[in-house]
């Protein structure tokens, strides 16, 4: 499956608008090539469901079809944010070459055994993780540049739709018979079969790493169903609306409370307030992702009062979210070892034992991972990369009513907020959430540059196409 999605990309380009093929070659990919498979080849980084189809889509677009793509965002701050990503890795591995090892004393004269140990990075793996953060940000450069036109959002938002309607049947079977697809297809389980069971019952992940991303999958379904319902007419809008309801039952079978609780709070915003309080909302979470490692650091979070309200809900929701906080602590002081850019891969973020080197902690929140493994620096970069066209955004509608607002630049902030605050708790990151920060961006950029939309050549819809063939976008096309 990993060899073949290339060429299922490929005619993917060829058969579909520009926009949609996108979206399909990245979504498509995500939800249905195998977890945890990967080529590991010398000098490059693994090659899984991850990385695969954005390389694939922008080696065809570039080689094949010869799609004129700008990697230049128009933005100062967003140049800078693009070249700490990449470059920042650098100093990463130049300051962990020394190898971490695990010793044990031994003799009434104790001498130091090595038993065992971490690898120093190299050259070599300079080289691999530089290419893997430029990987990561070719969705974010094509949903720049291709998907934040009013068409292109649409799209990312009717994929969303499409797609977990279509994901919530083999879900369902798992609710029922316990997680197994992956099995059949696949030939193995990808997690902790323990961590699938829940109140008597199973939550589902299909072919995705964790239960927890199927659960966050499907919330951001029903934010574009929600949207979808405010913008199209009357002839389709209640089929959007039955999306919503289904979804959202899906969602709660799915057993995943924060996903759950963010459902609760963000398809009411979507379904009933103003493009430019749902931006305002965005924003807000973005701010609140981006600091909370500051806050986490300096006390500021109340965290016993949290566990206690975890607690009073559900013991066992209360002891997993101690457990991470737990962890947390502990990855914390690892972390401030080497806060500027972190030490690096291999695991070297992570606490072990000294004489074994058996790891003793599991990071969860994505943010928690970054900022061991790339420091400050690293975390900045990211987080900044996601948060930043939220702020542009914010900036941007100062000057505009609501209504000159395109109807789909909200919905798509607001999912791009909720993924940033899943991600102080879960690693929810995926390409995804690249292609929607990517579309904000270009969204901002087009109504501070009016030119750009002028100069952008028309590929697919609006003229010339490859293949030859238009293909026009309706609201009867959406579904």
């Amino acid at each position: 499956m990993l060899l073949i999605w290339p060429l299922i990309c490929l005619r993917l380009l060829r058969k579909l608008p520009l926009e949609r093929a996108i979206v399909w070659c990245l979504l498509g990919g995500f939800l249905i090539l195998p977890p945890i498979a990967a080529f590991d080849l010398p000098l490059v980084p693994a090659m899984d469901k991850f990385s695969i189809p954005s390389v694939a889509l922008m080696g065809l677009l570039l080689f094949v079809l010869k799609v004129p793509i700008t990697l230049w965002p128009r933005t100062l701050i967003t140049r800078i944010l693009l070249i700490l990503f990449v470059l920042s890795v650098i100093p990463t591995v130049l300051t962990n070459r020394d190898p971490i090892e695990f010793e044990v004393l031994a003799g009434s004269d104790p001498v130091k055994f090595i038993v065992g140990s971490l690898p120093g990075l190299s050259v070599r793996d300079l080289f691999s993780v530089v290419a893997s953060q430029i990987i990561v940000l070719i969705p974010f450069v094509l949903g720049r540049q291709y998907m934040s036109t009013d068409t292109g959002m649409r799209e990312i938002l009717l994929g969303l739709v499409i797609g977990m309607l279509i994901y919530s049947i083999p879900a369902l079977i798992e609710v029922r018979f316990s997680p197994q697809i992956n099995v059949w297809v696949y030939g193995f389980f990808q997690h902790s079969f323990e961590q699938m069971m829940r109140k008597g019952g199973f939550r589902p992940l299909v072919f995705l790493p964790h239960a927890l991303w199927l659960a966050f999958f499907m919330l951001s379904a029903v934010i574009a169903a929600a949207a979808l319902s405010r913008i199209v007419g009357p002839p389709l809008r209640r089929r959007y609306q039955a999306a919503v309801v289904y979804l959202l039952i899906v969602l709660f079978l799915c057993k995943s409370l924060a996903s759950w609780v963010f459902a609760l709070v963000l398809a009411p915003l979507v379904l009933l307030t103003s493009a430019k309080m749902q931006i305002r909302v965005a924003i807000l979470c973005g701010i609140i992702a981006v600091g909370y490692p500051i806050l986490r650091n300096t006390g500021a979070i109340p965290l016993d009062d949290i566990l206690v309200q975890a607690y009073a809900f559900d013991e066992e929701r209360g002891g997993s979210l101690e457990y991470r906080f737990n962890n947390e602590e502990q990855l914390l002081d690892r972390a401030a070892e080497k806060p500027w850019f972190g030490w690096g891969g291999w695991g070297r973020n992570l606490i072990r034992h000294g004489e074994t080197g058996e790891i003793l902690t599991i990071p969860d929140g994505r943010w928690i991972i970054v900022f061991g493994t790339f420091g400050w620096v690293g975390y900045v970069a990211e987080m900044g990369l996601l948060a930043f066209p939220l702020m542009l955004l914010g900036f941007q509608m100062r000057t505009l009513r609501s209504n000159q607002l395109s109807p789909y630049v909200a919905p798509i902030s607001i999912i791009l907020a909720a993924t940033m605050m899943d991600m102080l708790l879960n690693a929810t990151l995926t390409p995804y959430t690249w292609l929607c920060a990517g579309a904000v961006l270009g969204y901002c950029e087009r109504l501070r540059y009016p030119e750009f939309e002028r100069r952008k050549p028309r590929l697919f819809g609006d003229g010339p196409v490859l293949g030859g063939r238009a293909k026009p976008h309706t609201t009867r096309d959406m579904m």
